[in-house]
């Protein structure tokens, strides 16, 4: 099995930002803003999608406004199910660039254009490219997690609950996979299904920061707490998870599993759809620092902390932070997204879940 690894380029000089300090809303504020923004969205024929790791206000409008809280693939697809004119996306540039890719013919408007993603912005489209034709006899498999660019670039897009029937379906045929951007993600799926892969160096800067030996500590204190992992930390942390899988997956887990405690490696706005779904269990994050047993968590991603219904309402009132994707880039990238969506229904695997 081959587990060669891409060399690194920008992924280091990643400036990430601090997480933003909205100005504080007593009850009387929020609501007005809340009734602000439900009263645009009607205005503008807009509806709300927002993503499990956004801030759990965002998360109740968007349900409460008759939008969807959702993995990125479900978030586009469920514009492409609703008649509204325009989706606005609560979470990440890619999310609004696959709802964009998805439903060209929708205005697809953003909280803020700055929020990125590690891994987008550690995978460089011209460098991508390159390294993809220094490697034609290879499969080019990317994560969702990824420019449109990149997108247009692949023979296939994956989110973290499909990876592995399609990695081990192209194993099977006896194809040699190109992976790209998360190298944790990448190395477990090569792990649990053989294929040969050529991996790119990247790694989402929330899922990294998860520590091994501080976890070991937290589950001694907690020996009844079932583990939660998402595919993008490292080996260490997923080789102690009870459950290793998508957002979706982890939320399934705790709604589904007798445990009455999780410890939770993943992002933390996950929260709030956890505790939706089941009140009466106990969530308990995953050490990130790793100073002590008891330490609290940071993991949360400091691009998803951007969305706030401040500037949610500002993107509704002026219209003015829109995804635009050149149509060439556009229409190559349909196609490797489309094959994941026949593939999953073909194969009978159901909805395909997690940009994340």
């Amino acid at each position: 099995m081959n587990t060669a690894t891409a060399e690194p380029l920008i992924r280091n000089r990643l400036e990430v930002p601090a997480h933003p300090t909205w100005p504080a809303l007593d009850d009387t504020a929020k609501a007005a803003l809340r009734t602000r923004i439900k009263r645009l969205l009607a205005e503008r024929d807009a509806v709300l999608v927002a993503h499990y790791y956004v801030d759990g206000d965002l998360q109740a409008l968007a349900e409460e406004t008759g939008g969807t809280v959702a993995d990125s693939l479900e978030m586009a697809r469920f514009g492409s199910q609703s008649n509204a004119k325009t989706l606005v996306v609560c979470g990440v540039r890619f999310m609004g660039e696959t709802a964009k890719i998805l439903n060209p013919e929708k205005r697809v408007l953003m909280p803020t254009l700055e929020a990125t993603c590690s891994l987008d912005e550690g995978c460089p489209a011209e460098a991508f490219s390159a390294f993809c034709d220094a490697h034609p006899e290879h499969s080019v498999v990317v994560y969702a997690n990824t420019s449109a660019e990149v997108k247009a670039r692949a023979d296939w897009v994956v989110t973290s609950s499909i990876a592995l029937p399609i990695v081990e379906h192209l194993h099977a045929r006896g194809e040699k996979i190109l992976w790209a951007p998360d190298k944790h993600l990448g190395r477990y799926v090569q792990r649990m299904t053989g294929a040969e892969m050529l991996l790119w160096d990247s790694a989402c800067v929330v899922h990294e920061e998860f520590k091994g030996f501080a976890l070991e500590r937290v589950r001694r204190l907690h020996p009844e707490a079932a583990v939660l992992v998402h595919p993008e930390s490292p080996q260490e942390v997923v080789d102690q998870a009870d459950v290793v899988g998508s957002t979706t997956q982890l939320i399934k887990a705790v709604h589904d599993l007798p445990n009455r405690a999780f410890i939770v490696a993943t992002d933390e706005g996950i929260f709030w759809k956890m505790h939706q779904l089941a009140p009466e269990k106990t969530l308990i994050a995953a050490p990130t620092a790793g100073e002590g047993a008891t330490c609290e968590s940071c993991a949360h991603c400091p691009w998803m902390a951007m969305n706030a219904l401040h500037n949610l309402a500002l993107a509704l009132e002026r219209g003015d932070r829109e995804i635009l994707i050149e149509e060439s880039i556009r229409q190559r990238a349909v196609p490797p997204i489309q094959r994941m969506l026949d593939f999953a229904r073909e194969h009978g695997i159901g909805q395909p879940r997690d940009g994340r």
